[in-house]
């Protein structure tokens, strides 16, 4: 199967020029201008923009959490991803205290394998690390292309680690050529404050964000950069949400430490005032909780320096019937909300067409970072001969209102709804096959690929 895409703004992290793009199969066999190769079919891009497919590298699928289920599959969940955009995404295994890696890595292929609609990867949430991990941590990396390990900072007796095994962890993982994500918060200081609020009968779903206030991230996202440092091990803090966070990556600049940082969409673009609308705001509780209006300029501006590498979602939608196990307390609310659909055109609406980040900028914290950190470039992430054909026409004029009326996450809500976005996605295209057109998906369940890895380093 061959296709020819003509007169299109093809946009990369680098580049921004009207060509066409000749795909064979898989690949892209050619960029240039006025191509004239014959193909069994053509798509004329004429006045549309064409970026790499989006790599969201933080959503959860089929997740369990709080006695429940997120709501989306693989095959949902990564069917609506395709209709935003979004050709890949990468999951996270957990791993059962007590159990080994392997055993999670079985649980998770059992939900993924043969079900998956777009491309995806796993990191692996290391929550025991023991001396029968260990040497797991090599299995995963070298077998199985699995090269980043989760750690939790937070959700003390069942998902956090302690300082003494995320620093052995850490010495491991660099040693075979991985690197470390962190859920970067301070989960006993936010236990006690959980308490303190029950206890004092504070239950409604502003006390899920009075029960994590900044510092609670500021000082884990510090801890966690200063044991990257000692170790010397890539780090990867996700869902940056704050000032004193940042800051912390920032200090770490000062002595020639890098540290990757990835925020999510909804922290560009969201704040805390939406807790104030008594039980509805439990929509949009999640861990870390919306900030205020100064993080979100604070995000901004990481991006445009270069301090904030990627834009993701943390996508982890549950019914609002699941939602309603929190109704009389805020932390029995299950933590999450519907945005993998979403990303792509909201960051395209209020990052470039509000003029806050440029084309290059949205394709790199988007598509390339994504792709380079953690081991896919230029397979994935880019738009280059050899790359997949993973790739989105977009219309950069075209406005639409989001709405849980419309969108295909599974899913009774929309944390945007309403919200009226400048640019659509038209046309996707997942390894050389149209995926997505005239708001139909093309591909069935089975069609996403697992994309093993190659081992990391600092840089990109």
């Amino acid at each position: 199967m061959s296709i020819l895409i003509k007169n299109g703004n093809i946009v990369t992290a680098s580049e921004n020029f009207i060509g066409d793009i000749f795909i064979e199969n898989e690949t892209i066999s050619a960029i240039g201008k006025n191509l004239k190769y014959e193909a069994d079919e053509v798509i004329d891009a004429s006045g549309k923009l064409i970026f790499p497919g989006g790599i969201d590298p933080h959503v959860h699928l089929d997740m369990p959490f709080m006695g429940t289920f997120s709501s989306d599959s693989y095959e949902t969940g990564t069917r609506a991803a395709l209709f935003g955009g979004t050709t890949m995404v990468i999951d996270f295994i957990l791993q059962t205290q007590g159990k080994s890696l392997r055993s999670a890595l079985e649980e998770w292929k059992g939900r993924s394998e043969g079900n998956a609609v777009g491309d995806y990867s796993f990191h692996m949430a290391v929550t025991d690390y023991n001396d029968n991990t260990k040497p797991e941590i090599r299995e995963m990396i070298e077998e199985e292309g699995i090269t980043s390990f989760k750690t939790f900072m937070a959700y003390k007796g069942a998902l956090m680690v302690d300082d003494r095994q995320m620093v052995g962890l850490m010495e491991e993982v660099k040693q075979h050529g991985g690197l470390i994500n962190v859920h970067a918060t301070n989960g006993d200081m936010i236990d006690y404050l959980v308490q303190k609020n029950r206890n004092e009968g504070n239950r409604a779903p502003i006390y899920h964000y009075l029960s994590q206030p900044e510092v609670t991230e500021a000082e884990a996202s510090e801890r966690f950069v200063d044991m990257t440092n000692f170790t010397g091990c890539p780090g990867y803090i996700v869902h940056l949400t704050c000032e004193g966070a940042l800051n912390a990556v920032r200090n770490a600049t000062r002595r020639n430490q890098h540290v990757f940082v990835e925020t999510c969409i909804q922290y560009l673009i969201l704040d805390a005032s939406l807790y104030e609308q008594d039980f509805e705001g439990a929509k949009w509780v999640m861990s870390p909780p919306l900030r205020e209006k100064k993080d979100q300029e604070t995000l901004w501006a990481g991006i445009n320096q270069g301090l904030v590498n990627v834009v993701a979602t943390d996508h982890c939608p549950f019914f609002w019937e699941q939602k309603l196990m929190g109704i009389d307390d805020f932390s029995k609310i299950p933590n999450g909300h519907p945005a993998v659909e979403n990303r792509m055109e909201l960051l395209y609406s209020e990052g470039v067409h509000k003029g806050r980040i440029t084309l290059s900028k949205f394709v790199e914290v988007a598509c390339t970072n994504p792709a380079k950190i953690f081991g896919m470039y230029p397979k994935k992430g880019t738009i280059c001969i050899g790359s997949d054909a993973d790739l989105v026409i977009f219309d950069p004029n075209e406005k639409h209102t989001l709405s849980a009326k419309t969108h295909h996450m599974n899913v009774d809500y929309s944390g945007y709804e309403g919200w009226e976005v400048t640019g659509k996605v038209k046309t996707v295209l997942l390894r050389g096959k149209v995926a997505i057109s005239n708001n139909e998906c093309l591909v069935e369940k089975g069609y996403g690929q697992f994309i093993k890895r190659n081992k990391v380093s600092d840089k990109i």
